[in-house]
């Protein structure tokens, strides 16, 4: 049985629900889609305040993803020490750092072409 295909658009949705339930912050949604050399669709970035918060947002996205779509990243790294945590879910990659690596690393300027969107801050 072939895997059902989520909208991208719905996924993205989620996964920023996900974030925002527990106060991530710095959020942005990098478009890789007009970039030849791009391994995904979109990287959606955020920042966490500690490890423990870091660890808070990637269960937030993986029950709001998995309850609300009934779907669950392929892969995902860096839980052990919660500096950055990376969410493969195929199309789009989820990148949530603790803001002192999210810095040091920069990967927004790393894909300088790519169209950058801001989600502001809820609260």
């Amino acid at each position: 049985m072939a895997k059902k295909t989520i909208n991208n658009d719905v996924l993205l949705a989620n996964i920023i629900k996900g974030i925002e339930e527990v106060k991530g912050n710095d959020i942005d949604i990098l478009d890789l889609r007009e970039i030849d050399t791009a391994v995904c669709d979109y990287f959606v970035i955020c920042s966490g305040s500690s490890n423990t918060q870091v660890n808070a947002i990637v269960n937030s996205i993986q029950k709001t993803v998995s309850k609300d779509l009934k779907d669950k990243p392929w892969h995902v790294e860096g839980t052990d020490n919660a500096e950055w945590v990376l969410m493969d879910y195929v199309h789009i990659v989820v990148h949530v750092f603790q803001k002192h690596i999210r810095e040091y690393y920069n990967i927004e300027s790393l894909w300088g072409d790519a169209k950058i969107t801001t989600i502001e801050n809820k609260y």
